[in-house]
């Protein structure tokens, strides 16, 4: 299945082959990266990796301070008309540096020694080299751009992204057809799926690592390739809690050998795709002790290449 955006005028009720579930759903900008920012905090209390999620939770909170003090300029809306924003393709405008200076401004004052250095050299390198590593980062060369770099700039990137996402005039519409494993909106890997709440609850969203678009993908095939025999489920299970409950489960594919980290929100309302899936690591550990590669991105921790 894929999903196209299309102008809201151009959407008839009956119009919808795939059914009336909304097949896309834009983030909610004004509590997003906050919200993420309590559960980091939450998960990190007697977590082994709690310094790390404690600086992720800054982060994000930096994200959500910078949203707001930053907004898009009105002249952004027509630059965006033409979506989908690919990642890879679309021309970024200097209002992404901006973000990037103010979120390096708000991380500063309580930073740790060796984050301020990072922060420091980040905040004097030329605006060339700031363009080439989101190059690079956008285009998954990550390689390229220095481990202790790429959470700040992506950081962003994720808000310019978001932002932009936002300012859409058209909403989604499934079609049968192609497979659709990247953001419909920007192109990008998924951090996770979420199984989500309310009006929607028991279907299944991928949750983009850039854009923070989520869109649907039926619970019933691999999110990587749609096949739908060989899908596996694995979780942390220590024997003190009934597997059927936990938060985070991965689906592995034995067509694809890859693997995708399901957030159930149903078990935990307050769980979240970047946040949960970031402090369960050991999940990832075991499913590449199995041979299997992550279909996945998570804004926190990039790979080597």
């Amino acid at each position: 299945m894929s999903i196209r955006i299309v102008p809201e005028e151009q959407l008839a009720a009956n119009n919808n082959p795939a059914g009336t579930l909304p097949p896309l759903l834009f983030a909610n900008l004004k509590t997003l990266y906050q919200r993420r920012a309590d559960r980091l905090r939450q998960l990190a209390e007697n977590h082994p990796m709690g310094d790390y999620l404690n600086f992720a939770a800054a982060l994000a909170s930096a994200q959500q301070q910078i949203l707001l003090a930053h907004p898009l300029t009105g002249e952004m809306s027509e630059v965006v008309a033409g979506a989908p924003l690919d990642s890879a393709a679309f021309v970024r405008t200097p209002h992404w540096l901006v973000l990037l200076d103010a979120l390096i401004a708000a991380l500063k004052p309580g930073a740790p020694p060796t984050a301020l250095l990072v922060l420091e050299r980040l905040e004097h390198s030329p605006s060339l080299q700031r363009e080439m590593m989101a190059t690079h980062l956008l285009n998954q060369d990550f390689k390229y751009v220095p481990a202790d770099k790429a959470p700040f700039i992506w950081a962003a990137l994720s808000v310019y992204w978001a932002q932009m996402a936002a300012q859409i005039k058209g909403v989604g519409r499934a079609d049968y057809g192609e497979n659709r494993q990247f953001c419909p909106v920007c192109g990008s890997l998924p951090v996770s799926g979420v199984v989500t709440l309310g009006a929607i609850t028991g279907l299944r969203y991928l949750h983009c690592s850039l854009c923070e678009t989520e869109w649907h993908v039926v619970r019933a095939k691999c999110s990587n390739c749609e096949e739908m025999e060989k899908l596996h489920y694995w979780s942390l299970d220590d024997g003190s809690t009934n597997r059927e409950k936990a938060v985070v489960k991965a689906e592995s594919c034995g067509d694809c050998g890859s693997y995708l980290k399901i957030i159930y929100q149903e078990q935990d309302p307050q769980a979240d795709a970047v946040a949960d899936d970031l402090a369960t690591l050991w999940l990832d550990q075991r499913m590449e002790e199995k041979g299997l590669a992550s279909s996945s991105l998570n804004p926190f921790l990039f790979p080597a290449s």
